[in-house]
């Protein structure tokens, strides 16, 4: 039978008290931090994926690999023979008989290895993501939870390899000089969706889960209301933008604030029927492209000034933040139309829209787990 003690008996120093952890705490297993470095480094990977895109596609280099070969293809040409062999198929589709039959072996050389480091950039990005997925996993280091998502981003990747080449596919055939902007704009649209996913699951991991289940109950819900309203507006834009790189419409006109001289383009109907115009008419998809813009920082403006009300600091700063790039971005896509789209100025765009997609997201993130300050700061 154990022994009363006396309230005012002195408690041994030297005995430590029993600390028993509930669900929240039994839930912070696994290598949070070791995964959300393993994301990190595939979120670089992914810009770096996106970035070489694009300097392949202002290079007009996306064609000149005119067969898929997932395993095969990861090795460039060896020899004089097996150059000449690529190039043999490459001189069989229209982009070369119609528009660059004066390229010489060394030409083709040139635009081969932009689009040979895209797809062995692909193939590093699966690469990384399998041996850390499966290595978490045999390890039993994936927090729990957590399995689906990452699996999630490996079944995005898969996808993208495969739409990748339904789009270079699309420009073999006959009367094609380029891809279908249409399959661009899904496989950049894409891209992005897993740069997203991505980054709001660094976000998550930055953050344990005791501490995210109470900021959950702070959501600010106007803020995040408006701020995933941005990111699907955004969203919008990128897929338009593509459409504008798939056919070069970015060189159609190079004035502003008008499109030759008067607000709506001439000749913007002029493809029959109607409907194509807005995909594939140079001027009206550029336009378009414009107007968008326009009315994305008018958005982007509102849920700013609404991002400013925010009782916390690390929202505001957020929502901030976006909004000095955004602007960052639209005087950007201006000096893009002036330079009739010079490609380091083009390449700049496309990467100020990542950055502007991530902050967008964390500013989407801080209105979802706001972190509540004292009245001191």
């Amino acid at each position: 039978m154990s022994q009363k003690r006396s309230i005012f008996e002195e408690v041994d120093a030297t005995q430590k008290p029993e600390i028993r952890t509930g669900v929240i705490d039994g839930s912070r297993r696994g290598a949070r931090g070791a995964v959300r470095i393993w994301l990190i480094l595939l979120f670089v990977m992914v810009v770096a994926m996106i970035t070489v895109g694009g300097l392949t596609r202002l290079t007009d280099s996306g064609l000149s690999i005119t067969e898929w070969k997932p395993i095969e293809g990861a090795l460039p040409p060896m020899n004089a023979a097996d150059w000449q062999a690529e190039f043999d198929a490459y001189q069989q589709i229209p982009e070369f008989t119609e528009q660059n039959a004066w390229m010489a072996l060394g030409d083709f050389k040139q635009i081969y290895w932009w689009e040979w480091s895209h797809r062995n950039l692909g193939r590093a990005i699966g690469l990384v993501w399998a041996l850390g997925f499966f290595g978490f996993l045999v390890a039993g280091k994936i927090p729990p939870g957590w399995k689906g998502r990452l699996f999630g981003i490996g079944v995005l990747g898969g996808a993208q390899g495969a739409i990748g080449w339904w789009m270079v596919s699309s420009g073999l055939g006959a009367g094609m000089l380029d891809v279908a902007s249409y399959r661009l704009a899904v496989h950049l649209g894409l891209a992005f969706v897993i740069l997203g996913y991505i980054a709001w699951y660094t976000f998550l991991l930055g953050r344990n889960e005791r501490d995210l289940l109470q900021a959950r109950r702070s959501r600010e819900r106007k803020q995040f209301g408006l701020a995933t309203g941005w990111m699907h507006f955004a969203f919008l834009q990128i897929l338009i933008g593509a459409l504008v790189a798939g056919i070069d419409a970015g060189r159609s006109f190079t004035d502003w604030p008008t499109m030759g001289g008067q607000f709506l383009p001439p000749y913007a109907f002029d493809i029959t029927p109607v409907w194509r115009n807005f995909l594939e008419n140079p001027g009206l998809v550029q336009f378009i492209h414009r107007m968008t813009g326009y009315l994305l920082f008018a958005f982007g403006t509102v849920a700013f000034l609404r991002g400013r009300k925010s009782a916390n600091v690390t929202t505001r700063r957020a929502f901030t933040v976006a909004w000095l790039v955004l602007i960052c971005q639209v005087v950007l896509g201006i000096f893009t139309v002036l330079t009739a789209a010079f490609w380091h100025v083009a390449i700049t765009h496309q990467l100020v829209a990542v950055l502007l997609w991530v902050l967008i997201l964390r500013a989407r993130f801080a209105a979802a787990y706001p972190t509540v300050t004292s009245v001191r700061g």
